[in-house]
């Protein structure tokens, strides 16, 4: 590939905060100079775009598919946290990621977990312990300590996770956090240690009080959480304190746009051209020290051509000065790759899924669109036969979480919110140790979706009895090995299956994927029971 040559326009410089006219020399990948001098050409060079936070697992792609579609969108590197991967394979797991990232012309920067699994409530793949985690800081491969999603563990001084923390320390290298909702003298004790981003604000208030404690704030625009509005307003007065990310981006919608779309968002709100740019790029270079050049002398050639400065559409995306995308067409490649994966699950019976009726309510998890976080109510069950069965008319569904790495008896609870008429979902990608989590509106239905996936060992499936969308994903049971563009179009079918069967949620997979997530509020399971996140407990379904 060439990757040596000149290029003139009006030259963004984030560094200096200013636009001039000029020409970019490209040698060997890197910028020898840049001579500012009159030029006809009105096109906008600017550095490429980075996403502050991504789990790539969640976009169903190996990384080197999901730098194919990336790269089209602006995007020449990601702060990637592998701890999806981490969660079923341990190191193996994380070695798979980095690896198969250098097969491509993109920049990815991975983090060594700092909980996995993230709570002793949940049966995982693998344990990181402070061991292995100190091996992986120890790595140039390895760039920050991911998300500290156990905050309870920070406050309370765990020995263990603390142990995590002081060995980044020890490197250098940035503390990722994940604290929703904590505040007040919790909040300064988890700053306190170091923790120095937040992408779990969902409130200007909440966000505002971290800034205060020295803490950086990414504002995360995923398939299921989507934080934007409600954050975009510090961009006025804290631009210096923000980066855009991602976080989990089903591979439809990393085929529609990236950290491009927050940019135009932003951008079309009013606010600063620079400071939006610098949100996009420039402070998460500068947070984590990523080697992404920012269109100075010496830097690498990383950086995008747009036509306008006021909507950016990446029309030409460089990185290390080779054209990886042009036009919306990638010039990265299709790498085959192996398939890594644990899955032990075995099929399940009806039996498996009956829960007694008693005479007592129960409790409900309340899931809400666009967020991570749930609510939980107690109802009156629908009983059928001596047994509590999915409310169709009250929206109350069966859901179900199996255990993938041994065979045990599921566990059964109850959600609204998901809105099926009929049918089930079903999925391996259950955050964080990818257990098999499903929906659905008769036991039935469940059965046939989660009995689906394991065959497949592992996928997401939109299950009814006349009609059966499957993605596999043989990679952990994370992600595919096929073509990008084709899991994204799959991934797309399936989402509308859902959607026919009634799901009312803008990503009813991301979301269903969340609700085993016990490190975010309030009512969540995993494969040992429903669990009482505030209370850090597990607890009874009946009231």
């Amino acid at each position: 590939m060439n990757n040596s040559f000149t290029i003139g326009g009006q030259i963004v410089d984030l560094v200096n905060t200013r636009i001039f006219s000029g020409v970019v020399v490209v040698k060997d990948g890197k910028i020898s100079k840049i001579v500012e001098q009159s030029v006809d050409n009105t096109r906008y060079i600017m550095p490429g775009f980075v996403d502050a936070h991504v789990h790539i697992e969640s976009s169903m792609l190996v990384p080197s598919e999901f730098a194919r579609l990336a790269t089209c969108h602006g995007t020449v590197a990601t702060v990637s946290d592998p701890h999806e991967i981490a969660n079923v394979l341990g190191k193996e797991g994380v070695r798979y990621m980095i690896e198969n990232g250098k097969k491509v012309p993109f920049k990815f920067f991975f983090g060594a977990p700092s909980c996995v699994p993230s709570t002793s409530f949940e049966t995982s793949g693998c344990v990181l312990d402070a061991r292995d985690v100190e091996e992986l800081m120890a790595s140039d491969d390895i760039y920050y300590l991911s998300e500290v999603m156990n905050y309870p563990g920070v406050i309370n001084d765990d020995p263990e996770l603390m142990r995590k923390i002081e060995a980044a320390k020890r490197y250098g290298k940035p503390i990722d956090g994940h604290a929703p909702a904590v505040t007040g003298s919790l909040l300064r004790k988890y700053a306190g240690a170091g923790i120095t981003t937040d992408h779990e604000c969902f409130q200007l208030a909440g966000a505002l009080e971290k800034i205060q404690l020295g803490m950086k704030i990414l504002i995360r625009e995923g398939s299921a959480a989507k934080n934007f509005d409600a954050l975009i307003p510090l961009m006025a007065s804290r631009p210096d304190k923000l980066m855009f990310c991602s976080d989990d981006k089903h591979p439809d919608e990393l085929d529609d746009g990236h950290i491009d779309v927050l940019v135009r968002r932003a951008i079309a709100l009013g606010y600063d051209v620079m400071d939006v740019l610098k949100a996009a790029s420039f402070n998460a270079v500068k947070h984590y020290n990523l080697p992404v050049g920012l269109l100075q002398p010496g830097d690498d050639a990383d950086f995008i051509v747009v036509d306008d400065i006021h909507n950016p559409v990446a029309r030409q995306t460089y990185v290390k000065g080779v054209l990886v995308a042009e036009n919306g067409v990638s010039n990265i490649h299709y790498k085959e790759t192996y398939t890594p994966n644990k899955f032990h699950a075995e099929f399940i019976h009806a039996d498996q899924l009956f829960v007694p009726d008693t005479g007592q309510r129960i409790k409900v998890i309340r899931c809400l669109d666009g967020q991570l976080i749930t609510k939980s109510f107690v109802a009156r069950p629908k009983v059928e036969n001596g047994g509590l069965v999915g409310d169709v008319e009250e929206d109350i569904l069966k859901l179900v979480v199996v255990n993938r790495y041994q065979p045990t008896q599921p566990a059964v609870a109850f959600i609204k919110g998901f809105g099926l008429k009929r049918g089930a979902l079903a999925s391996s990608v259950a955050h964080d140790s990818h257990n098999i989590v499903a929906v659905g509106v008769t036991d039935k239905d469940i059965l046939h979706a989660v009995n689906l996936l394991i065959e497949h060992r592992g996928g997401v499936t939109a299950y009814c009895s006349t009609e059966m969308v499957a993605v596999p994903l043989p990679v952990a049971g994370l992600m595919s090995n096929e073509d990008g563009y084709e899991v994204a179009q799959a991934y797309q079918n399936a989402d509308a299956l859902a959607k026919r069967l009634g799901s009312t949620l803008y990503a009813p997979f991301m979301t269903l994927a969340f609700m085993a997530l016990l490190v975010i509020p309030e009512l969540k399971i995993s494969d040992q029971g429903l669990f009482d996140v505030k209370k850090f407990e597990v607890t009874s379904v009946y009231e």
